[in-house]
Formats: C-alpha cells, sequence, structure tokens
C-alpha cells in the first residue's frame, strides 16, 4: 500500500499542474456559463450572453495574472507577517537553509506573524519566489524536531507547486461567486431588460437555469477547492516526512498544535486554507468532511506514524 504514496510525492509537481489546468477548465467552465447567463438576463436576449462573455473571460485572465505574480504579497500584507532575519531567529534560519539543501530548493524568504498560536504557512508561485511564515507561538513551543518537521511541510508545498495552484483556485473562486452574486441581483430586480412578456417561455426557463447556476456553481466550486487543499496537506505530511526521515518531528508538531487552543488573529475564512492546520478552531458541525479547509488531525498524524 505504501507504493502508490512514494509514487504519489515524487510526482506530485506534474500531479499537480495536471490538476491545475483540470481545475482552471472547470472553473472557466463555470465562468462562461455564468456570464452569459448573467449577459442573457441582463439584456433579454442571446446576444447579451455573448457580449458578457469576453468581459468575464478577461476579468477572470487579469485576476488570474494578478493573483499569479502579486498573490503572495497580498496574503502577506493581510497576515501581517514581517521579514524575519537570522540575526533575530537564527534557530529557524538554520533549519530552513538544511532543509532547502536536502530537497534542492532555493531558501525561502522567512517570514514572522507576532502572534502566540502556532501555526505556519507557504505562499509564492515557484520556488524562486516561495515565502514561509510562522508565528512567533510556534517557535516558542516547537522543539528543533518538531520546527523541522512544520518547515519541511511547507517547503514541500513550494516544492509540489501546490502554493501556486491554492492561489490560482481561490482568484477563480471569487470570479465564480461574484459573477454568481451578480445573477441573484439581476433576477433581484426583475430579471434585468427581459421582456415580461417572455417571461412564460424561454425566458422562464433561462431564469431557473441561472438560478440554480447562481446557487450551486460557487458551493461546487468551493467543495472542489476544499477538496484540494486536503488532499494537499496529506501529500505536503508525505513529503515533508521523506525530507527529514523523521514523522515523528512532524506528527508530534500537530499534535501541539491541535491541542494549542488559541485561534490566530489574523487569519480568516480566505487565508486559513493556507496554513498548516486549521488557524481559526471551528466548531465542529455535519459534513465537516465536505466543508473543511484541512483533513482531521488525528488522521494525519495516524499516517505519520505509519510512515515511521
Amino acid at each position: 500500500m505504501q507504493a502508490p504514496a512514494h509514487l504519489s510525492i515524487y510526482d506530485a509537481a506534474d500531479s499537480n499542474r495536471r490538476r491545475t489546468i483540470l481545475l482552471v477548465a472547470i472553473f472557466i467552465v463555470f465562468i462562461a456559463v455564468l456570464g452569459y447567463a448573467l449577459g442573457d438576463l441582463w439584456s433579454g436576449n442571446t446576444t447579451g450572453g455573448l457580449v458578457v462573455l469576453p468581459f468575464a473571460f478577461g476579468v477572470s485572465a487579469v485576476s488570474a495574472l494578478a493573483s499569479y505574480y502579486a498573490g503572495d504579497k497580498v496574503v502577506l500584507a493581510v497576515s501581517h507577517a514581517r521579514p524575519v532575519t537570522e540575526k533575530e531567529e537564527p534557530v529557524l534560519h538554520n533549519v530552513a537553509e538544511a532543509l532547502a539543501i536536502g530537497d534542492g530548493l532555493p531558501k525561502p524568504a522567512l517570514y514572522l506573524i507576532e502572534d502566540t498560536a502556532p501555526n505556519a504557512f507557504a505562499t509564492g508561485r515557484d520556488p524562486q519566489h516561495a515565502s514561509i511564515v510562522v508565528t512567533r507561538g510556534l517557535l516558542q513551543k516547537m522543539d528543533r524536531t518538531e520546527l523541522e518537521g512544520v518547515l519541511a511541510h511547507e517547503m514541500s508545498h513550494v516544492k509540489n507547486l501546490d502554493t501556486r495552484l491554492m492561489l490560482e483556485v481561490a482568484v477563480l473562486l471569487g470570479m465564480v461567486a461574484l459573477l454568481a452574486d451578480w445573477i441573484l441581483r439581476t433576477m433581484w430586480w426583475g430579471g434585468g431588460r427581459r421582456d415580461r412578456r417572455d417571461r412564460g417561455g424561454a425566458g422562464g426557463i433561462l431564469i431557473i437555469i441561472g438560478l440554480v447556476l447562481a446557487i450551486l456553481a460557487p458551493i461546487i466550486a468551493q467543495l472542489m477547492q476544499l477538496a484540494v487543499s486536503r488532499q494537499r496537506e496529506y501529500l505536503a505530511d508525505a513529503s515533508g516526512a521523506l525530507l527529514t526521515r523523521y514523522p515523528a518531528g512532524l506528527a508530534n508538531a500537530l499534535r501541539k498544535i491541535a491541542a494549542d487552543p488559541e485561534p490566530l488573529e489574523v487569519a480568516n475564512k480566505a487565508t486559513a486554507p493556507l496554513y498548516i492546520a486549521n488557524p481559526l478552531h471551528d466548531a465542529p458541525r455535519a459534513f465537516d468532511n465536505l466543508f473543511n479547509t484541512h483533513p482531521p488531525i488525528e488522521e494525519r498524524i495516524r499516517r505519520l506514524e505509519a510512515m515511521g
């Protein structure tokens, strides 16, 4: 049973490239259909739908490019992360440099969040533009092997191109949600400019289709994002353990993070999927397996211990 897992570790970057193409294609379909429905509802004819399509694609392309080149800077800013020097945190820099050498990667830029809740995340479009962010609580509460486990996990995200994937998916998810919201608003205000006499025929059918799409598309898109987020955590756990050759280090770190009662003040629902563990400490709810940003900590620890 271990062979497929190990194969997925070594093939992670290629797998994520394929996953990126598939996800982007699905999101583009959502955006195209939603954009067409919005234009049709607003103008009252199919020409309007075709007119809105280039606009929807254009906004999506610009958003994706902005995310690709500046998404990491936005994430660092909203997280109140600041650069941390080697003089300030020599152990952090030493561990990061050793792991980078061992993994054949450039040493990532290191950032610090002044918060006592232990957590960490990685961001950046590729290994040459990567950053790893840790909290003050992580540095205070982890021993060296646990810190190594956490940093190895985050470097695996960088190497496997998870950071790029999640930035792109977040932008496209936002575009789907925006178009869906526009459709609902257009329908709320009377279905746009569509002639009332057309309501009983094709217009009525279009309104129903538009409503269903506007409601379901963002939900489906978010479920796709969350599923990818959970799988990338399992993969980064395994990749990180392979790098350190000591799965117990990360397993112990996850135990400490899970046991810590403090929520991370600077985290929000948009940035939560980036962290090594859910920083919000949300209360348990039904269908957690579908809507959680992270797989269960207990299952992650179990898999790590099985590797050791």
